[in-house]
């Protein structure tokens, strides 16, 4: 396994790329918020400064437009695809980021889908299947795979509805803190449901939330609630060969020192 580094697509997008190269990490996943910079120009510059750097970039993490708030309240209502009145929209903007992922060479596009219904015969829950697999499809047809970052959802209930669309190009990017900082699940055990749906593994630590409003605390890596040893154990018994990318979701020089720790961390237990 890889160690790589979550890069924003950011006006700052080369110097983010030369950090990664000063630091010896040679792969990325490439995220993006600002829909309008997903152009032919855009493709074009990405594509020379992973050249130029020598860091791959192994997904396109795109984001969509409309509200989005990280809460339990208020979740469920804006992220994702899980919202009626924007799921049309997000839809074709998620579409917009298979293309563009295309056009910088990346097979693999990941998103957020927002709170899946946990009951699989409700119209709720069809009508997020029913979305998810035009998504898949078109993504099929681009030779693509399109990965759901966990987080809002249990195990099961992501698993669940991999199987029923059924299209065999959907999977999984593993985030191990979403998964306790949304009280949904062990990393370690997720790790044995999901299986050969890993296509992706985020490297990131937090805390179970502590009431029932707010996702729980996200901590630098080694000092939340995922066992890494143990999890990175597990992925090697399912036969994960993926990277690990970095995700640290705050600025500055102690963004900068975090990630570094990280990765000292994740490179000893990978040994």
């Amino acid at each position: 396994m890889k160690i790589g580094v979550l890069i924003n697509l950011t006006k700052n997008v080369e110097a983010d790329f030369a950090k990664a190269n000063e630091l010896g990490i040679k792969t990325c996943q490439l995220c993006c918020w600002d829909l309008k910079l997903m152009t032919d120009e855009t493709a074009d510059m990405i594509t020379k400064l992973s050249e130029k750097f020598d860091v791959e970039i192994t997904a396109f993490w795109c984001g969509w437009s409309g509200p989005v708030i990280w809460d339990f309240k208020s979740g469920p209502n804006t992220l994702g695809l899980a919202p009626k009145e924007y799921r049309f929209i997000r839809m074709k903007e998620l579409m917009g980021g298979l293309d563009f992922a295309k056009k910088i060479n990346v097979k693999d596009v990941v998103t957020h889908a927002g709170f899946i219904p946990e009951n699989p015969s409700s119209t709720e829950y069809f009508g997020m299947a029913e979305v998810i697999k035009h998504i898949a499809e078109y993504a099929k047809k681009n030779e693509q795979n399109f990965l759901f970052e966990t987080g809002q959802e249990t195990p099961v209930t992501l698993m669940r509805l991999i199987e029923d669309v059924g299209t065999g190009n959907l999977g999984v990017n593993l985030d191990p803190a979403n998964l306790l900082m949304y009280g949904n699940a062990n990393p370690v055990d997720a790790v044995d449901i999901f299986g050969k749906y890993i296509k992706g593994v985020h490297g990131k630590d937090g805390m179970y939330p502590t009431d029932g409003y707010h996702l729980g605390e996200e901590k630098r890596i080694g000092d939340g609630r995922v066992n890494y040893p143990l999890f990175i154990e597990r992925l090697k018994a399912v036969g994960y060969e993926g990277a690990i990318t970095i995700e640290r979701e705050i600025s500055g020089e102690k963004q900068i020192e975090d990630i570094i720790y990280a990765k000292e961390y994740l490179g000893k237990n990978l040994i």
